[in-house]
């Protein structure tokens, strides 16, 4: 068994990590409602959005256009939004895992456009190219830095550098849950389902060109600035439910050791007083 010295020692640091825990808990708690607010305030535009295309390719028969097909390069970029630190639960390998499982997404062929360096890290050491890596960018996420860097790519894609393009992220659906998500951003494909107004057909002016050169861009960066809105929500969650967890752990561990620290120094008096009632009787 250990000392008592050892037993006191181990229980007083493991009372320092759970004030640590607990404080990291209150943080991301105040962060996540922010987030939070931020994410549920913004959704309803980029769902609009992406239902107005889907709307848009169902009514317009068939449409030929450079965003609707794949490029001539086998190369994918994947943009990977995982957070620039750890301490959050299976967040971010949850990711990682995500990117690795897919199929389409072959490391020799695939260019990782990272935001986040816990996605970057990782998926570096699995082999994947990291073309890019912004991720400064998940600290404050602002439009212009979707906007940024949806141009980035569309330019990669037109020059025929990479074929398809895929967003992978995390969808917050509430505090404790959190959903690793993976879409498809070019080619943009058409997803099975009604539509009330499918009998209408779309008519384009001037042309379908020129509308869809103009209205791709904004739908790419309206998914990827709500997917990163998302994905801070989403770290705040997990980290916020990984701390409480290791609080409630460290607690267990203090109260066990009270315990185990108590049985201890009970034994080490009763074993003095054997000795000194031992040593009485010697004498006498």
């Amino acid at each position: 068994m250990a000392s008592i010295r050892d037993i006191k020692r181990r229980r007083d640091s493991i009372s320092s990590t759970e004030q640590i825990t607990k404080a990291m808990k209150l943080i991301s708690t105040v962060k996540l409602q922010k987030s939070r607010a931020k994410a549920e305030a913004s959704k309803p535009y980029y769902d609009m959005m992406y239902d107005t295309i889907q709307s848009m390719l169902r009514k317009s028969g068939t449409i030929e256009h450079k965003y609707l097909k794949a490029g001539d390069s086998k190369r994918k970029a994947v943009i990977v939004i995982t957070s620039n630190r750890g301490l959050a639960g299976g967040y971010n390998s949850n990711i990682a895992k995500l990117v690795q499982q897919d199929e389409r997404l072959i490391p020799e062929l695939t260019d990782i456009y990272a935001i986040g360096r816990k996605g970057k890290e990782a998926l570096g050491k699995k082999g994947y190219k990291i073309a890019q890596d912004y991720s400064e960018v998940i600290n404050e996420p602002i439009y212009r830095d979707a906007a940024d860097i949806t141009m980035e790519l569309l330019d990669a894609f037109g020059q025929n550098r990479i074929g398809e393009i895929y967003l992978v992220y995390t969808s917050f659906k509430n505090t404790v849950t959190q959903i690793p998500t993976l879409k498809k951003l070019l080619p943009v494909e058409m997803e099975t389902g009604s539509d009330k107004m499918d009998l209408a057909f779309m008519n384009y002016e001037p042309n379908e060109e020129v509308v869809l050169d103009s209205i791709i861009p904004k739908y790419m960066s309206s998914l990827i600035y709500g997917a990163l809105l998302e994905a801070v929500a989403s770290e705040n969650g997990a980290r916020m439910t990984a701390m409480d967890s290791a609080t409630n752990n460290a607690e267990d561990m203090i109260e066990e050791l009270g315990l185990i620290y108590n049985r201890a120094r009970q034994g080490s008096i009763t074993q003095e007083l054997t000795e000194i009632i031992a040593g009485a009787n010697a004498i006498s």
